[in-house]
């Protein structure tokens, strides 16, 4: 099992590289091992990087869908966001890439459309 602050280095890597399939596997490892306290934050994120792969294989609709639950699932932690992960970012980032993806013609890069994590890296 990583530690919180490993789980987020290593997806951050990940997501930069454009894997965010393996971002997601690194986020579902800390749900499903981590506090059941965190446990929808790292749902939420795992959802986010779901929707990031996706939008590259070019299911637009099903990645703007996957991009708002997961920022649905990480907006309640905004007040006292754990791990100095910028909650608020994060779901205004996922927000306006989910509204800007039915307009698009072409999948976006993975690598492209990664988001910083923590409010400071």
């Amino acid at each position: 099992m990583r530690t919180a602050d490993a789980a987020l280095r290593e997806a951050q890597t990940l997501l930069n590289e454009g894997k965010p399939f393996h971002a997601h596997e690194v986020f579902e490892d800390a749900w499903k091992s981590g506090p059941d306290t965190e446990r929808e934050l790292w749902r939420g994120l795992a959802q986010l990087a779901v929707g990031i792969t996706h939008a590259a294989r070019g299911n637009l609709t099903g990645a703007a869908s996957l991009l708002r639950r997961g920022a649905d699932n990480i907006t309640p932690f905004a007040d006292a966001p754990p791990h100095d992960i910028d909650i608020a970012g994060l779901a205004t980032w996922a927000h306006t890439l989910a509204d800007g993806l039915p307009g698009r013609h072409d999948p976006p890069e993975a690598a492209t459309i990664a988001p910083t994590l923590r409010a400071r890296q």
